[in-house]
């Protein structure tokens, strides 16, 4: 049975196609019986959950949050700038 949507081009495909009307592919050169489900994203069913994470965050160093020291010093000027005119 073919996909709605051709897995090589993108175009519709009628319903008991043979092969593609915009580019032909068909079962030997673009399409198989996964194809209908492929773009469904769904998870393999040999996914190795562990192996994933272990690809991923590996050796990656942690991106740091929070606020820059020279974002406190300006804050504390400003603080101490508005302080002074006020006191003044």
């Amino acid at each position: 049975m073919p996909p709605e949507t051709c897995p090589n081009c993108g175009a519709s495909v009628p319903r008991n196609a043979r092969a593609c009307p915009e580019c032909g592919s068909d079962e030997d050169t673009g399409w198989s019986d996964d194809a209908e489900t492929g773009e469904l994203a769904l998870p393999e069913e040999n996914f190795d959950y562990d192996d994933f994470v272990k690809k991923e965050f590996d050796n990656k160093t942690p991106v740091t949050r929070g606020i820059k020291w020279y974002w406190w010093v300006i804050a504390v000027i400003v603080l101490a700038a508005f302080l002074f005119l006020f006191l003044r």
